[in-house]
């Protein structure tokens, strides 16, 4: 019989030892302060953006908006109620900003709006040296205006400019392009639409190449030609975009001031290139009348506000 197997005992042998301690919960307050330093520095960045607006943006508005019914005179400020809006009416530079401001909105979307997107239309097409023609027709928005200003002062020029020689050489007679109170206005849109058309051809190239190309050999297995893909495929397919560029154009031609000032010293001949922008300027910083020029520039906000919402409703409507 096998001798059983005894289990020795413990007596005198180290304890064992004791169990690990269980984990302690992490405390609340711990993740709460982690969570609070990271919206913190959130917040951070968002109130200095919220503050550049806010300084920048929304109180100069503000600022306009009180200053549209008030008047400054020897350092006293008086409300003086629709006052200022009465003098601006009452000039007769004003109606006369308020047509060439216009007319240079109509003439700006006949060339700067569908320009860009003819442009576009032609770079699509081109399968090699893409990257080299949009840098080509770019350029012009990466130069400063001041120069872009002088080479169009050049080409303008009565007595040596390059459009007057080129028309001399093909036998048109040669045309007082900024001293005309007939063309000078014209002659302010080429030069803002060669200087500004830059973007616009890129936004419309970027919608044109992100066109399915199913889509045209459908259309050409239809027998459909250039123009018609154009207008069946193409311009549908773009509409938001064009519909986007065409409010940001109207938007941004009614307040030109630039190419006017620089070109033909804002007013013109004969005032033919005054435009509201021009006259608000003059107010404030010819007359130092900044009541006046604060009602101008409200009556032109407004303007804009109202053409804006009612194209959005026809669009919304249209899509519905």
């Amino acid at each position: 019989m096998p001798a059983l197997r005894t289990i020795p005992s413990r007596a005198g042998a180290d304890p064992l030892p004791p169990p690990p301690p269980e984990a302690e919960p992490r405390p609340a307050t711990g993740h709460f302060a982690k969570t609070l330093r990271r919206n913190l520095t959130a917040h951070g960045f968002l109130i200095g953006a919220v503050l550049c607006f806010a300084v920048f943006s929304w109180y100069p508005m503000v600022r306009e908006f009180l200053l549209a019914f008030q008047k400054t005179e020897s350092g006293r400020t008086t409300w003086v109620g629709l006052d200022n809006f009465r003098t601006v009416a009452n000039d007769p530079a004003f109606w006369q900003a308020w047509g060439n401001t216009l007319l240079y909105t109509a003439l700006a979307l006949v060339l700067g709006f569908a320009v860009p997107f003819v442009v576009a239309l032609v770079i699509n097409e081109f399968r090699h040296a893409q990257g080299y023609l949009r840098l080509l027709v770019y350029l012009p928005v990466m130069l400063p205006p001041v120069a872009s200003v002088l080479l169009f002062k050049y080409l303008y020029d009565p007595g040596y400019g390059l459009l007057n020689e080129l028309f001399g050489f093909l036998g048109l007679p040669e045309q007082q392009w900024l001293q005309d109170p007939d063309i000078s206005l014209l002659a302010v849109v080429i030069a803002s639409t060669w200087m500004n058309m830059g973007g616009a051809t890129l936004i419309y190239l970027a919608a044109l190449q992100s066109i399915p190309g199913e889509l045209y050999e459908a259309a050409e297995l239809d027998g459909a030609g250039l123009l018609r893909k154009i207008w069946h495929v193409t311009v549908p397919q773009t509409r938001l975009v064009l519909s986007l560029m065409l409010l940001m154009q109207v938007i941004a031609t009614m307040q030109v001031f630039v190419e006017p000032f620089l070109l033909t010293g804002g007013a013109g001949p004969e005032g033919s290139t005054t435009t509201v922008v021009h006259l608000i300027y003059q107010y404030a910083f010819s007359f130092n009348d900044y009541g006046a020029a604060a009602a101008l520039g409200l009556l032109l906000l407004v303007l804009l506000a109202g053409f804006s919402a009612a194209y959005v409703k026809l669009s919304r409507a249209e899509d519905e």
